[in-house]
């Protein structure tokens, strides 16, 4: 007996892995400003730490083998991943979460480690990190990079909707997600933008949301401010931004406590909140706080602007980018913002 206990103990330290979990894809995000369609296999992006955005919802693009994380209208981040292979195919669809498993181990596969389990279907498919080979590749599921699907693990709540889209089955807008979520966050049916009219200046619908976290994208390129609350659109106008050269880029706020002291140019007896940068991959310039006249350069219609104002509590966030976001337009898809502590479901 005294053998065959050192025999034991050295026949498990030989077969780690029996228990071993691996580690699929990049270890840290990619920089802000990454186009999805320049990711390599494994790679992924994730934007800002801030939590309580508003629902959260996800677009699977079989046609791209891409993810995209949406937070309160606005997207969060994007990820490579592989899907069903030929015999195996990802279905295509609407979907909730039905289950959560952090250390998930396959029923049907041998106990095989599928961590970070987010159950789409009782029938075998779900989100889960897993093998990324650039192609279709399981059974079925989602395969996800491991550091991507912890993040949307831990951000996402039982019954958050999941969206699976092909090209020649799925609209267009869903299978190539852009900046903007094209889909209802608690339904999942395609929801496009409401177009400005020609000659309409802004719209302003807060009835829509009634209540919620507010959030807005505002695109240099199209003069255009998105305004989202509780992942509805409740307004958009027409801007003009007089940016610098080169223009903004990418970068998030956040407002925060108080108000800027002064005027702010070209807005005469306004009393702007401040407003914080959020630090995101590729950006250090976290909770400095805008001038006055960087502020100055985006100017709103004055009416939307005296509607906006009051929404502009601590909390929300804005996205602005010198890309287009509108349909119709075109360039690189441009995210940021974080989300929600997961609920605590059923495993």
């Amino acid at each position: 007996m005294r053998r065959l206990l050192p025999l034991l103990l050295i026949a498990l330290l030989a077969c780690p892995s029996a228990h071993a979990v691996p580690f699929w894809g990049a270890k840290t995000s990619s920089p802000i400003g990454t186009p999805p369609d320049r990711l390599e296999p494994g790679e992924w992006f994730w934007g800002g730490v801030s939590k309580g955005w508003g629902p959260m919802a996800v677009i699977v693009s079989l046609t791209e083998q891409r993810a995209y994380a949406y937070r309160n209208g606005i997207l969060v981040g994007f990820s490579t991943v592989s899907t069903g292979k030929p015999g195996y195919e990802t279905p295509t669809g609407v979907f909730t979460i039905l289950q959560k498993d952090k250390d998930h181990r396959s029923n049907l596969y041998n106990s095989a480690p599928m961590p970070y389990q987010q159950r789409l279907t009782w029938g075998g498919v779900a989100l889960h990190a897993g093998g990324l080979p650039g192609y279709p590749e399981s059974h079925g599921c989602v395969h996800l990079p491991s550091e991507f699907a912890r993040l949307l693990f831990e951000n996402s709540n039982m019954g958050m909707v999941v969206v699976v889209a092909k090209a020649g089955v799925s609209p267009d807008d869903l299978v190539h997600p852009h900046a903007l979520s094209p889909i209802d966050p608690v339904t999942g049916a395609d929801r496009p933008l409401t177009p400005l009219a020609d000659g309409q200046t802004f719209h302003w619908t807060p009835a829509a949301a009634p209540t919620g976290p507010v959030s807005m994208v505002l695109s240099e390129a199209d003069q255009r401010l998105i305004v989202y609350r509780n992942g509805v659109e409740i307004g958009q106008s027409r801007v003009s931004v007089n940016a610098p050269d080169p223009g903004f880029g990418t970068q998030a706020f956040i407002v925060g406590q108080g108000y800027l002291p002064g005027e702010i140019p070209g807005m005469p007896g306004v009393r702007m909140p401040n407003w914080l940068r959020i630090g995101v991959p590729g950006e250090s310039a976290a909770g400095t706080a805008l001038s006055p006249e960087v502020i100055g350069k985006v100017q709103l219609p004055g009416e939307f602007l005296g509607l906006l104002l009051p929404v502009l509590t601590p909390g929300t966030a804005l996205v602005v980018t010198d890309q287009p976001i509108l349909p119709g337009t075109t360039g690189r898809t441009q995210q940021v913002i974080d989300s929600d502590p997961p609920d605590a479901g059923p495993h």
